[in-house]
């Protein structure tokens, strides 16, 4: 992603430091906004969620701490602290409320942008693997590695059993029916039968499922096809 892509929400309310950061974040090619105190910075976050979140820990009226909690109750906000205590007990508890990294008043903008970058590409990664990990409770399916684990153990499955579970995990709570389901998983194969599909969801719930008979993720919608459990 290109940084002039990205956008930062700077929470300072030493109005000369807020705008200083602001101006080299710009110069780098971020989009920047600034907030002056914690509800502003709640507003703003929650209304239009930035890609990181430049955080001082002493604000008028709710803190950073504070914010920091709120804003970890209600979604991913990638945050950065900055502050002038250095004390081991303030970045302890920061980076317990969520906080991704710690900045110590006076800092350089070479360490600054160095953090930024730092946090955002661990974002990016971290983001790109839960969109290639689906999860269900204790189930695992990393579409990546074609590898699914069940309680932490690993599931042993042939191709389309994983390419039906993959399809109907990535659809969850959506009824597809047994054509939609061989167009995804068998596409132009020969073996284009309805029948085809009702064998491997047996196959699939005796892996994965407690009880097949009565299983509590792979269902049948009767007369339609089949979903995975909401």
């Amino acid at each position: 992603m290109r940084e002039d892509n990205l956008r930062i929400l700077i929470v300072e309310d030493e109005e000369a430091i807020a705008e200083s950061v602001a101006y080299n974040l710009r110069q780098e090619g971020f989009q920047v906004e600034i907030a002056g105190d914690g509800a502003a910075a709640l507003r703003q976050a929650l209304s239009q969620p930035p890609d990181l979140i430049l955080l001082d820990l002493m604000l008028p009226g709710l803190d950073g701490l504070e914010v920091c909690r709120t804003l970890r109750q209600r979604g991913k906000f990638p945050i950065i602290m900055l502050t002038a205590k250095a004390e081991e007990v303030d970045k302890v508890v920061g980076l317990e409320l969520g906080a991704d990294d710690y900045v110590t008043k006076p800092f350089s903008m070479k360490e600054l942008l160095a953090r930024v970058r730092a946090v955002l590409r661990r974002t990016g990664e971290r983001d790109r693997e839960e969109a290639t990990v689906l999860r269900a409770g204790p189930l695992e399916v990393d579409t990546e590695r074609f590898r699914v684990t069940l309680r932490g153990q690993p599931v042993e499955m042939a191709l389309k059993e994983f390419r039906l579970l993959e399809t109907l995990l990535r659809h969850r709570g959506k009824v597809l029916t047994r054509e939609q389901l061989l167009e995804e998983v068998w596409g132009d194969s020969e073996y284009r039968d309805s029948h085809t599909v009702d064998v491997h969801m047996r196959w699939l719930r005796t892996k994965i499922e407690s009880d097949p008979s009565h299983p509590q993720w792979l269902l049948t919608v009767r007369g339609v096809g089949y979903k995975f459990a909401e």
